[in-house]
């Protein structure tokens, strides 16, 4: 697919025949032991982000303005990844990390499918798409703030929260620091909380605020929640865990950018994992965990010149 400023309009067949392209590369990858899935699901998980429309009366299927398919990008870096490819192509744009669990965990319980890895993925520099290693799952670990803590406390890198909550919907959290107890919110600007299911899409920090993650144990204050989250602020979280894993909440957030990420606000979980992100290369440390808005929007301008959005944008 070509964009340019003389097509007005993209078509929903555009976007599958991208899709379609990516998602039957990352099947080819033979390093993963989750369940397959369904194509037409997977689509429709990626489209579901899509402003689409029937208005365009020069197409006879339902479109997307420019502006819309730029908006659309920035909710799927894994796909704008993959556009950018096509100009320069020293990677696929299809990267896949390897989800590595505990060889008794039935793969139909994981949710962290090798298409939503991909889709995360996109949203993460090159030395994190190594390995995810899963250290905590509620249907073997119990619903358990302590065993959640307890399973992830030696792993000092990245994590990825995934929650499947009671309405079926999929979604949860990138928190580039470790869950640790504090009484108010922490982190840096490369956190980020993404939806799953039944659509896929990224929200990155604006810069609205510093409010990127929380952890709270144990304190008695009713001003601080015990529970885990991301953005927002204290009983208004982008996403919020109780301490007893059986309740939470989750609205619309100035810190990311994002709306409600469940069909309720009120959220009860199902099923609750934690990923460990492990990092390929040895870096710096400050250099990683001192990510800034600025230096993120350099590199979202660098991938816009490769898809040649930018002009159009300014």
């Amino acid at each position: 697919m070509v964009v340019n400023t003389s097509v007005k309009s993209i078509c929903r067949s555009d976007l599958e025949a991208v899709l379609t392209a990516v998602l039957r590369n990352i099947s080819s990858h033979e390093n993963h032991q989750s369940e397959p899935s369904s194509d037409r699901e997977v689509l429709d998980i990626f489209l579901n982000a899509a402003n689409l429309t029937t208005d365009d009366t020069k197409c006879a299927e339902s479109c997307m303005s420019l502006e819309e398919f730029r908006s659309w990008c920035a909710r799927l870096p894994s796909v704008r990844k993959f556009l950018g490819t096509l100009l320069s192509p020293r990677d696929s744009g299809s990267e896949v990390p390897m989800l590595v669990y505990p060889e008794n965990i039935d793969p139909a319980v994981i949710l962290l499918r090798k298409e939503y890895a991909w889709h995360i993925g996109g949203a993460l520099p090159q030395d994190e798409l190594h390995e995810w290693r899963l250290l905590y799952h509620s249907t073997v670990h119990g619903l358990s703030f302590s065993t959640f803590l307890g399973n992830i406390s030696n792993d000092k890198g990245p994590t990825l929260l995934v929650i499947k909550d009671k309405e079926g919907y999929i979604y949860g959290g990138y928190a580039s620091q470790p869950w640790e107890k504090h009484a108010d919110f922490y982190g840096d600007m490369k956190s980020f909380l993404f939806q799953l299911y039944p659509k896929a899409s990224v929200y990155r920090p604006t810069g609205a605020n510093s409010n990127l993650q929380w952890c709270a144990i144990h304190f008695s204050s009713e001003s601080i929640p015990n529970g885990i989250g991301f953005g927002g602020r204290a009983h208004h979280f982008g996403l919020f865990i109780s301490a007893n894993f059986d309740q939470g909440h989750t609205f619309t957030c100035t810190t990311f950018g994002s709306p409600s990420l469940s069909k309720t606000h009120q959220i009860y979980p199902e099923v609750i994992e934690c990923w460990g992100v492990a990092i390929k290369r040895a870096q710096d440390n400050q250099d990683r965990l001192q990510g800034t808005v600025l230096e993120r929007f350099k590199e979202d301008r660098h991938m816009l010149n490769m898809v040649g959005l930018a002009n159009s944008s300014e």
